[in-house]
Protein backbone atom coordinates (compact mmCIF):
# COMPACT_ATOMS: atom_id res chain seq x y z
CA UNK A 1 0.00 0.00 0.00
CA UNK A 2 2.77 2.52 0.74
CA UNK A 3 4.12 2.10 -2.63
CA UNK A 4 1.15 2.87 -4.18
CA UNK A 5 0.27 5.91 -2.53
CA UNK A 6 4.24 6.67 -3.14
CA UNK A 7 3.78 6.01 -6.99
CA UNK A 8 0.83 8.66 -6.73
CA UNK A 9 2.54 10.83 -5.21
CA UNK A 10 5.71 10.63 -7.70
CA UNK A 11 3.15 11.02 -10.54
CA UNK A 12 1.44 14.23 -9.07
CA UNK A 13 2.98 15.42 -5.97
CA UNK A 14 -0.27 18.22 -5.97
CA UNK A 15 -3.10 15.76 -5.92
CA UNK A 16 -5.25 15.53 -2.94
CA UNK A 17 -4.82 12.90 -0.25
CA UNK A 18 -8.93 12.24 -0.56
CA UNK A 19 -8.61 11.78 -4.33
CA UNK A 20 -5.91 9.61 -3.79
CA UNK A 21 -7.46 7.37 -1.46
CA UNK A 22 -10.20 7.38 -4.02
CA UNK A 23 -8.01 5.81 -7.07
CA UNK A 24 -6.53 3.51 -4.74
CA UNK A 25 -10.19 2.23 -2.78
CA UNK A 26 -9.37 3.00 0.66
CA UNK A 27 -9.98 5.99 3.18
CA UNK A 28 -8.69 9.18 3.30
CA UNK A 29 -7.36 9.02 6.88
CA UNK A 30 -5.42 5.93 5.74
CA UNK A 31 -3.86 7.57 2.98
CA UNK A 32 -3.40 10.55 5.67
CA UNK A 33 -1.87 8.36 8.42
CA UNK A 34 0.56 6.13 6.05
CA UNK A 35 1.92 9.49 4.34
CA UNK A 36 2.93 11.19 7.60
CA UNK A 37 4.63 7.88 8.93
CA UNK A 38 6.30 7.66 5.98
CA UNK A 39 7.91 11.20 6.01
CA UNK A 40 8.41 10.62 9.71
CA UNK A 41 10.54 7.69 8.81
CA UNK A 42 12.34 10.03 5.92
CA UNK A 43 11.05 8.03 3.17
CA UNK A 44 9.06 11.18 1.90
CA UNK A 45 11.82 14.29 2.27
CA UNK A 46 9.40 16.74 0.50
CA UNK A 47 7.24 17.23 -2.13
CA UNK A 48 8.36 19.13 -5.45
CA UNK A 49 6.95 20.94 -8.52
CA UNK A 50 9.00 20.26 -12.53
CA UNK A 51 9.93 23.56 -13.80
CA UNK A 52 10.43 23.50 -17.31
CA UNK A 53 14.15 25.84 -17.93
CA UNK A 54 13.17 26.10 -21.94
CA UNK A 55 9.96 27.82 -21.06
CA UNK A 56 11.92 30.61 -18.88
CA UNK A 57 14.34 30.92 -21.12
CA UNK A 58 17.41 28.50 -19.90
CA UNK A 59 17.48 26.81 -23.64
CA UNK A 60 20.68 25.19 -22.47
CA UNK A 61 21.22 22.44 -19.88
CA UNK A 62 24.90 20.62 -19.49
CA UNK A 63 26.55 18.19 -17.42
CA UNK A 64 30.17 19.38 -16.13
CA UNK A 65 32.38 16.73 -14.85
CA UNK A 66 35.09 18.10 -12.97
CA UNK A 67 38.29 16.96 -11.20
CA UNK A 68 39.30 18.63 -8.21
CA UNK A 69 42.13 18.97 -5.53
CA UNK A 70 40.58 16.23 -3.02
CA UNK A 71 42.13 19.21 -0.20
CA UNK A 72 39.79 22.02 -1.48
CA UNK A 73 36.63 19.70 -2.13
CA UNK A 74 34.65 21.51 0.27
CA UNK A 75 35.58 25.16 -1.14
CA UNK A 76 34.93 23.97 -4.44
CA UNK A 77 31.63 22.36 -4.23
CA UNK A 78 30.96 25.89 -2.01
CA UNK A 79 31.89 27.92 -4.54
CA UNK A 80 30.11 25.67 -7.33
CA UNK A 81 26.69 25.95 -5.49
CA UNK A 82 27.36 29.94 -5.58
CA UNK A 83 27.97 29.93 -9.64
CA UNK A 84 25.42 31.34 -11.75
CA UNK A 85 23.70 28.94 -13.28
CA UNK A 86 24.27 25.63 -11.22
CA UNK A 87 21.30 23.96 -9.94
CA UNK A 88 23.12 20.91 -8.35
CA UNK A 89 26.46 18.98 -7.66
CA UNK A 90 26.82 15.42 -6.98
CA UNK A 91 30.39 14.12 -6.35
CA UNK A 92 30.67 11.19 -7.74
CA UNK A 93 32.87 8.19 -8.33
CA UNK A 94 34.74 7.31 -11.26
CA UNK A 95 36.82 9.60 -13.89
CA UNK A 96 35.08 12.70 -12.79
CA UNK A 97 34.77 13.51 -8.96
CA UNK A 98 31.83 15.87 -9.37
CA UNK A 99 29.14 16.38 -11.71
CA UNK A 100 27.55 19.68 -12.16
CA UNK A 101 24.46 20.83 -13.61
CA UNK A 102 24.06 24.12 -15.15
CA UNK A 103 21.46 25.87 -17.13
CA UNK A 104 21.90 28.88 -19.47
CA UNK A 105 20.54 30.85 -22.11
CA UNK A 106 22.65 30.23 -24.54
CA UNK A 107 25.64 28.27 -25.34
CA UNK A 108 27.83 31.62 -25.17
CA UNK A 109 26.36 31.97 -21.65
CA UNK A 110 26.96 28.60 -20.62
CA UNK A 111 30.84 28.86 -22.29
CA UNK A 112 31.43 32.25 -19.76
CA UNK A 113 30.21 30.42 -16.54
CA UNK A 114 32.16 27.08 -17.82
CA UNK A 115 35.51 28.92 -18.67
CA UNK A 116 35.62 31.53 -16.37
CA UNK A 117 32.89 30.70 -13.06
CA UNK A 118 33.78 27.12 -12.79
CA UNK A 119 37.09 27.36 -14.66
CA UNK A 120 37.99 30.23 -12.17
CA UNK A 121 37.51 28.11 -9.04
CA UNK A 122 40.51 27.54 -7.19
CA UNK A 123 40.91 23.66 -6.66
CA UNK A 124 39.24 22.85 -9.91
CA UNK A 125 41.38 20.88 -12.19
CA UNK A 126 39.97 20.53 -15.45
CA UNK A 127 35.99 20.33 -16.54
CA UNK A 128 34.30 18.57 -19.44
CA UNK A 129 31.05 19.49 -20.35
CA UNK A 130 28.46 17.12 -21.74
CA UNK A 131 25.27 18.75 -23.34
CA UNK A 132 21.65 17.51 -22.48
CA UNK A 133 19.68 16.78 -25.49
CA UNK A 134 16.93 14.68 -23.80
CA UNK A 135 16.48 13.35 -20.45
CA UNK A 136 14.31 10.68 -19.56
CA UNK A 137 13.34 9.33 -15.88
CA UNK A 138 11.61 6.09 -14.25
CA UNK A 139 10.23 6.20 -10.35
CA UNK A 140 12.54 4.87 -8.20
CA UNK A 141 12.97 1.34 -7.76
CA UNK A 142 9.38 -0.85 -6.89
CA UNK A 143 7.32 2.68 -7.11
CA UNK A 144 4.70 2.60 -9.56
CA UNK A 145 3.33 5.50 -11.40
CA UNK A 146 -0.20 4.22 -10.77
CA UNK A 147 -1.65 4.59 -7.83
CA UNK A 148 -4.10 1.56 -8.60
Amino acid sequence: MDLRILGGLARDSSVSVPSLARKMGISASVVYSRIRRLAKRGVIGGYTITIDGKSLGYAVKAHIGINMDSRRRGHVVAALLKTPGVTGVAEVTGRFDAFVTLHARSLGEMHDVVSSGIGGIPGVISSESFLEIKSSTNPMPGITAEAR
